[in-house]
């Protein structure tokens, strides 16, 4: 249907394009507070009350409401301003934006560029280990629209991991190396990624994100060392929500460090000058970094969580 200046427009088409909570959805649906895959926490547009008069303001509302959302995913729409008296010939192209910034937030907005990194709380072993090393820490959001929007709109959860401090034994190479080869571990709307390469990769959930876990905790990577005597030490990272992604507002990363591989290199009286205990691992460091939504793009104020902590970090 192509509108022209003096026809009639049907107040619940309007009100479709506005506030549709089923496909073909509205735009409240993926840029306001929306579900599970869909809400950026955008300031919802009003809708018009039936039997109401569609001014040319309340299709501007929708329009820079869509030229915003479309600045943030980088996805192109056609859609443009209005005037008092102009030829309204918009609506496949209306329906066809709409579908597209629908499909893109439903993705996690994986074009977006609006985003910055903001450290997330680090944690470090207290003391060496041999036998296993766990650090959990959390990251809490406002309220679960907050932290929908945050993944729906590009962002994600950089997890890092490191040794800090030597023992001067060959373990010291098996976890620096594993570490080294996890590279940022980064869990975003419904992937995972990992810039790391090398050891062996025992699993890893690349299809696996924030709309895919709940409440018990997830593996996203198990590496384990490649290094001839110490096959059976690993690296793996978990993750979990405090309640199912349509309501959860804490996500939680847990680092487990395992060292079942003895060490026999120490003989007395250690001529060779291999440290008296090599079963000793060096702590291990897990630091979390949260890759924000800012509002350079389209957005009306950047997207961020509230608070970090440690849960438990122990190692034996």
């Amino acid at each position: 249907m192509a509108y022209t200046a003096g026809d009639t427009i049907l107040d619940d088409e309007y009100n479709d394009f506005v506030g549709k909570a089923t496909s073909p959805y509205g735009y409240n649906h993926f840029a306001g507070t929306g579900a599970g895959a869909y809400g950026l926490n955008q300031t919802s547009i009003a809708t018009v009350s039936a039997g109401g008069t569609i001014n040319a303001s309340s299709w501007n509302s929708l329009f820079t409401g869509l030229d915003n959302i479309a600045n943030h995913t980088n996805v192109a729409i056609t859609s443009s301003s209005v005037s008092a008296g102009d030829t309204i010939a918009i609506r496949s192209a209306l329906v066809s934006d709409l579908a597209s910034l629908a499909a893109a937030v439903a993705a996690g907005s994986t074009s977006a560029t609006a985003l910055t990194d903001r450290a997330a709380g680090t944690s470090t072993n207290g003391n060496t280990w041999n036998s296993t090393s766990t650090i959990e820490r959390s990251i809490t959001f406002a309220n679960n629209a907050t932290m929908r929007a945050f993944f729906n709109a590009g962002g994600s959860i950089k997890i890092d991991p490191a040794i800090s401090g030597s023992t001067a034994g060959n373990k010291d190479t098996v976890f620096s190396e594993l570490t080294a080869a996890v590279g940022i571990l980064e869990f975003k709307a419904h992937a995972t990624t990992r810039s790391g390469s090398g050891e062996t990769q025992t699993s890893f959930a690349s299809g696996t994100g924030f709309h895919d876990i709940s409440t018990s905790y997830v593996s996203l990577l198990k590496l384990t060392s490649n290094n001839s005597g110490y096959t059976s030490d690993y690296l793996q990272i978990y993750a979990k929500l405090n309640a199912a992604p349509s309501s959860a507002t804490v996500i939680t990363i847990k680092q487990v460090g395992s060292d079942p591989a003895a060490d026999t290199t120490y003989t007395s009286p250690n001529t060779s000058g291999v440290p008296a205990n090599p079963n000793e691992c060096p702590a291990l460091v897990l630091a979390l970094t949260a890759k924000e939504p800012t509002s350079a793009q389209g957005l009306a104020s950047a997207i961020q969580y509230s608070s970090t902590a440690q849960v438990s970090n122990s190692a034996s």
